[in-house]
């Protein structure tokens, strides 16, 4: 099976619709799949639920998205830097559901193992809680937490072999493997494209049986969300 698409708008083409719900990697503007993000954006589908830590900033990352009202709901843990994302949510134009960060990272990590619902401490006794069930095991009480299988999980890696075997590089591994697993249909976009072969067994993060679709970007901006210097 051939995994390699020419390009990011190939590699989305007739697996994208509207309202479908799309997780995407990445942590503020670390480690996302800027030219997925991108075609999607030009592909024009709409009512899209978006799944990721949060939405970029204003004119990168999933804030493009928002900038053109494709996102009607956004399952986050944080609005950033992203004023556009502020805005639309406080005006009421945009559904968010608020998840503790930890348990949006395992409500993906469940999903990919096909685990349905958990129980977690985090967010008992708040609005987090509201609306689920609750129970208590050995004294403390805990929340249920429904696991997350998006439609398509748009993922971005350092390194893959033509299988889709992957390799993340340091903090732009946060929530990558996670979605990577999570999705029915996943579509990653990696800087190093190798032969099968090339990558150690031992060093593989996320195995290519989770891998449907690969998109070589070798020069990707990876702009950063918030630079800080010395004084000269």
């Amino acid at each position: 099976m051939n995994k390699v698409y020419p390009d990011a708008r190939s590699a989305l083409e007739g697996v994208v619709a509207d309202g479908q719900t799309i997780a995407v990697g990445g942590f503020g503007l670390c480690g996302i799949p800027e030219a997925l993000i991108l075609a999607l954006r030009d592909s024009g589908v709409k009512n899209l639920t978006a799944i990721s830590n949060n939405a970029g900033v204003d004119d990168f990352g999933l804030g493009q998205l928002l900038t053109t009202r494709q996102i009607r709901k956004m399952i986050a843990s944080y609005v950033g830097e992203n004023k556009e994302f502020a805005r639309q949510y406080l005006a009421g134009e945009l559904e968010l559901e608020f998840t503790p960060q930890g348990t949006l990272a395992e409500k993906l990590r469940a999903g990919g193992a096909g685990i349905p619902a958990f129980f977690t401490k985090t967010g008992y006794g708040t609005i987090v809680a509201d609306g689920k069930e609750t129970r208590e095991f050995d004294g403390e009480m805990y929340v249920m937490e429904r696991a997350l299988v998006p439609d398509v999980s748009l993922v971005k890696a350092w390194k893959a072999d033509r299988a889709g075997n992957l390799v993340f590089r340091k903090t732009a591994r946060n929530f990558n493997p996670n979605v990577a697993t999570a999705g029915k249909v996943c579509i990653v976009e990696v800087e190093q494209l190798v032969e099968i072969g090339e990558i150690d067994p031992d060093q593989v993060h996320t195995p290519s049986i989770f891998v449907h679709r690969i998109v070589h970007n070798p020069t990707p901006e990876k702009r950063i969300e918030q630079r800080t210097v010395r004084q000269a």
